[in-house]
């Protein structure tokens, strides 16, 4: 995102990250960058008063969806919290327009492909923050006078995307481990749906958001509508992985117990992104998990890392891989 608001030539560019789950290998040099950890009131705040952005993208987010319900206080503090820690300097210095990363888990369990106009049903405490997230935006929006859009993003991926962390990132996860010469693990019976989007099939069109009025106050999904089973999804990244010869057997992914509250379908609809965006995505999840790979195989294999501190909550429920870090 920030390579291509550098790239337009027309803005100064700020990045925000406190790099728990990127790198400064990925860090533009044209871009104005600051290590800083948004649930750090105090920081923050005086950092957005000493540049006065007219224009926020959000995307900051402790998006380990599954994990939420065992670090409830953190998915809390590092979403809902962190997010209102950026908005409110930035509403006091004058800022002109938040483009809000929200979640496909605001819909929940509900039946899908997912519309824009369904009720929000959260399943876990990350589409909760999330939720949270959108309806404070409505809020502060109205009673301070700001433009806004919400933008539900649909499971993307691609390179730079962090391949270290065991809690999320399924087909990071899943490279990074084939790397190791290990296979992985599905949970549940993996008919589990998904849409996968591609990096490049999403950033053109999060850019143009933030600079099109017709989108201001709108909600929109951006996701393909060609859905997955995870089972679908091991395999194209094995075939991927093995391009030239017969997949050995030892690779083929072991199953766990499902996690709990995970949605067994998810997927939404391109209406309105269609409408507004003129949305067409174009890479396919074969060529796109090909180019990740490729990508990976670079950088080499990623230590997975494990949260320090442990989880919040304790209970038999927990993933086996992350109770056992048997990834």
């Amino acid at each position: 995102m920030v390579d291509s608001l550098v790239a337009t030539g027309k803005h100064q560019v700020y990045g925000v990250d406190d790099l728990s789950g990127g790198y400064k290998r990925n860090i533009n040099p044209q871009s104005h960058f600051k290590k800083l950890d948004l649930r750090n009131r105090k920081k923050t705040a005086k950092y957005i008063a000493k540049i006065k952005p007219e224009l926020l993208f959000y995307l900051a987010a402790d998006a380990s969806e599954g994990r939420s319900q065992f670090t409830p206080i953190s998915a809390t503090e590092r979403n809902y919290l962190a997010y209102l820690y950026t908005l409110i300097p930035c509403i006091r210095n004058g800022i002109k327009k938040v483009v809000l990363t929200s979640s496909m888990s605001v819909y929940g369990a509900q039946k899908p492909p997912f519309s824009e106009d369904m009720p929000k049903k959260p399943e876990d405490i990350y589409g909760i923050a999330k939720t949270a997230m959108e309806e404070a935006t409505k809020v502060l929006a109205k009673v301070h006078q700001f433009k806004y859009v919400i933008v539900r993003p649909h499971n993307v991926y691609g390179p730079r995307q962090n391949c270290s962390d065991p809690y999320r990132n399924v087909i990071g996860i899943f490279i990074n481990r084939l790397l190791y010469n290990k296979n992985f693990y599905i949970y549940g019976d993996g008919e589990q749906k998904r849409a996968f989007t591609y990096i490049d099939d999403f950033t053109p069109y999060f850019m143009r958001i933030g600079f099109l009025d017709s989108c201001d106050g709108e909600i929109i999904n951006i996701g393909p509508t060609k859905k997955y089973t995870i089972n679908q999804l091991a395999e194209t990244v094995l075939r991927c992985f093995f391009p030239d010869r017969k997949i050995p057997e030892n690779f083929r992914p072991q199953y766990l117990p499902p996690r709990p509250q995970e949605v067994k379908e998810a997927y939404c609809t391109k209406e309105k992104a269609k409408r507004l965006l003129d949305y067409q995505p174009k890479v396919s999840l074969k060529e796109g998990v090909q180019r990740m790979v490729a990508w990976a195989r670079k950088i080499g294999p990623q230590k997975f890392k494990y949260l320090k501190s442990g989880l919040e909550l304790e209970s038999k429920d927990v993933p086996l891989t992350w109770s056992k870090k048997l990834i």
